[in-house]
């Protein structure tokens, strides 16, 4: 039994904030299809067509695409996808905000049932992991963030290294520490805070991430792609970007808002334009390579986080591939 959902995020996070009890969010796949891949892939063009084939609507799966004034560099469908098929949990707050996966689950699971209850099928779109993850096997999102305790271990951090980080969590949760990647100070950090918090390791919270179902009784799709390949698509991305005016959005955000949210002002892109800017840089050829490469090491991660959900499918693409063709693919899949 979960208890009703929060209005929207921000209620969530103001009942958080009383010292309530957080909410627990159950898996959503058996209720939606997923359709999934590392920036770049290609995932909204083929998910629009998707959606025109088996009367759906999309929910946005990409934690930067939440933020309003963030579009250029989450590359969020344009305003003719929108009006071809709705789309769903794009520019739910400001970028001076923070948004968790709680924020985000919360807001998935009433659109879901607003979509259901339109005779409609659901689609999630997008590659940001955690989010992923929580639509997959359901989200304990454990207690509120401490600050100070994360600004302390940040300190330590800079003065100890990443492998004293890693020790400490081996000592306080040894499974945590096996499961976090070596270099995802992150994810260590938050592990660390809730075992502080509450007393208990983090793992001992997430059993419901050990538990996947049978790719074929399920509908989540991953786009596949060779990697050289993917590395092409994403540095004509960032070109594009640029050329459409990455640099003045960010700048815009700036003078808008002044500081941005740990979360927005971390994404890659954002994160190299603020400090381009904050350096008074002007030559901005070896930008636009930084963000490249930074984009590129985005991508190798989220195929490696996504290697790990044994829920998924396989769809292999190549540059010939039309995206109505995939969807097509997908959507025979789903019928047999």
């Amino acid at each position: 039994m979960f208890r009703k959902l929060p209005e929207t995020p921000a209620a969530m996070q103001q009942n958080s904030t009383r010292g309530q009890e957080p909410v627990s969010y159950r898996s959503l796949v058996q209720d939606a299809i997923v359709l999934t891949g590392p920036t770049a892939s290609g995932k909204s063009t083929i998910a629009v067509a998707l959606a025109e084939i088996i009367d759906g609507e999309i929910l946005s799966l990409d934690s930067i695409a939440v933020y309003r004034g963030m579009d250029i560099g989450s590359a969020k469908p344009t305003l003719e996808e929108r009006q071809d098929v709705p789309h769903h949990l794009i520019d739910l707050v400001e970028p001076t905000e923070d948004f968790s996966v709680a924020c985000y689950l919360a807001a998935a699971h009433k659109v879901v049932e607003q979509i259901r209850q339109r005779g409609r099928q659901p689609i999630f779109v997008g590659g940001t992991p955690m989010f992923l993850k929580g639509v997959l096997r359901g989200f304990d999102p454990g207690p509120p963030a401490d600050w100070d305790f994360r600004k302390a271990v940040e300190s330590d951090l800079q003065n100890h290294g990443i492998e004293a980080l890693r020790e400490r969590l081996q000592q306080v949760d040894p499974l945590a520490a096996h499961r976090i990647g070596p270099n995802d100070a992150r994810r260590m950090i938050r592990a660390l805070e809730v075992s502080h918090q509450t007393g208990v390791p983090i793992s001992h919270h997430q059993t419901q991430f050990d538990h996947y179902q049978d790719p074929n009784e399920c509908n989540v799709f991953t786009l596949n792609w060779e990697r050289s390949e993917l590395h092409e698509r994403i540095n004509c991305r960032v070109q594009k970007m640029f050329e459409d005016g990455f640099i003045s959005e960010v700048q815009t955000l700036l003078t808008t808002h002044g500081n941005l949210s740990r979360t927005a002002a971390q994404a890659v892109g954002y994160r190299e334009i603020i400090e381009w800017i904050s350096e008074d840089r002007s030559e901005t050829e070896t930008l636009i390579e930084e963000v490249s490469a930074h984009t590129r090491q985005l991508a190798r991660r989220q195929e490696t986080w996504l290697r790990s959900f044994d829920e998924r499918r396989i769809i292999d693409v190549t540059t010939t591939a039309e995206p109505v063709a995939i969807a097509e693919q997908i959507a025979a899949k789903l019928l047999s």
